[in-house]
């Protein structure tokens, strides 16, 4: 299958399965939307998570990075840095899966950042789900820099355009794309 048809099944997957409407939605953001996106309903679906591994690989490569591993804060990341980094092995080169808590574990090796040996000089793509002001995505970008890892930019799932682009890139300096733009699905 092309890379454009994997983009058009992911999108009629997102349609038919993620968005929601016809109600008054709060979003994590704390913005009020009539429009919801449960990615998660997707990116969870066996039959989408080959497409997302391929084109958020795809995207990668257009941007010309080429990060050692893949990763973003738990819970919108997780089936999108497992979907990447497993397509990479058949696509080459390897691009391993990090995942980033929300706060560092308070037993243990104490870590935030989870799945990686070394951290440091490492670097990386941080991924979500789906982005409105894009907090969640800063979030992981912010903890992976303390951790020592070199972002080479973000990328998210869908993109609502409600300033996730603007923080993500003048707030931080990291390059950000998407997969989709909210209108498109």
């Amino acid at each position: 299958m092309s890379l454009e048809q994997d983009r058009e099944k992911l999108r009629r997957i997102l349609t038919a399965i993620s968005v929601r409407r016809g109600q008054e939605f709060t979003l994590a953001s704390g913005r009020k939307s009539d429009v919801y996106v449960d990615a998660r309903v997707t990116t969870c679906r066996a039959e989408a998570m080959p497409l997302i591994g391929r084109l958020f690989l795809d995207k990668i490569r257009e941007r010309g990075w080429k990060p050692a591993a893949v990763g973003g804060l738990t819970m919108g990341a997780d089936p999108i840095v497992i979907a990447v980094a497993r397509e990479s092995v058949e696509a080459g080169p390897v691009v391993n899966a990090f995942l980033v808590r929300k706060e560092a574990k308070g037993h243990g090796m104490r870590r935030q950042i989870e799945g990686l040996s070394e951290t440091s000089p490492l670097d990386v793509v941080i991924v979500d789900d789906v982005c409105t002001t894009g907090d969640s995505t800063v979030k992981a970008i912010q903890a992976s820099r303390e951790a020592g890892l070199n972002v080479l930019g973000a990328l998210c799932l869908v993109d609502r355009e409600e300033g996730a682009r603007e923080n993500i890139e003048a707030g931080l300096g990291c390059p950000f794309d998407r997969i989709f733009r909210v209108a498109e699905i």
